[in-house]
């Protein structure tokens, strides 16, 4: 399923959409910033992996929330250019080893223009086991490799985004990040 148009308006939706969505609404995500614990996750996971740039993103109905970012001004951007959009769909880390050898990705104006993406990785941020709101991702303007090792780091320190975003929307004390930075 998609919406209809050219690439600029055509992106996969998650088959989960509609839940997704409303997951979202219910932790409200968006409006509980700023969210210091993340700002430190993706502080640690962009020097970690030696990228330049690391958000954690939140994937809405039209646009793409930037919750927490390191090396990137952007506060959002259009859910239709978003390499994120993508990274929902599956359980796993997405990564894109050169974007411009990639049919989804070389036409986007994140490719062909500023920051001129090449690599991107991705892991979902999955709550409640099935429901995938947004991503932590890395970024860089060079091609790179990106070994299971390293998606399985990404993806641990996904699940500590999503520990924090949770404690938040119920109230409770944020978790215990040692084992996140201890790698």
């Amino acid at each position: 399923m998609s919406v209809a148009g050219s690439y600029a308006r055509d992106y996969p939706l998650d088959p989960n959409e509609t839940l997704r969505l409303e997951a979202i609404r219910l932790l409200e995500v968006a409006r509980r910033l700023p969210y210091e614990t993340i700002d430190r996750i993706t502080a640690f996971t962009r020097s970690h992996f030696g990228v330049p740039i690391c958000l954690v993103s939140i994937i809405e109905e039209e646009k793409q929330i930037i919750i927490s970012r390191q090396g990137l001004d952007a506060a959002e951007t259009p859910r239709k250019d978003s390499f994120c959009t993508y990274t929902i769909l599956g359980p796993e880390a997405l990564v894109v080893s050169d974007a411009r050898e990639d049919s989804r990705f070389r036409n986007n104006p994140y490719v062909m223009g500023d920051p001129f993406i090449r690599f991107y990785a991705g892991a979902p941020l999955v709550y409640d086991g099935e429901v995938r709101l947004g991503a932590l991702c890395l970024i860089d303007i060079k091609p790179r490799p990106f070994s299971r090792g390293q998606q399985a780091e990404l993806a641990m320190l996904a699940d500590h985004v999503v520990g924090v975003i949770t404690s938040r929307a119920f109230d409770m004390p944020e978790p215990d990040l040692k084992t996140a930075f201890s790698m």
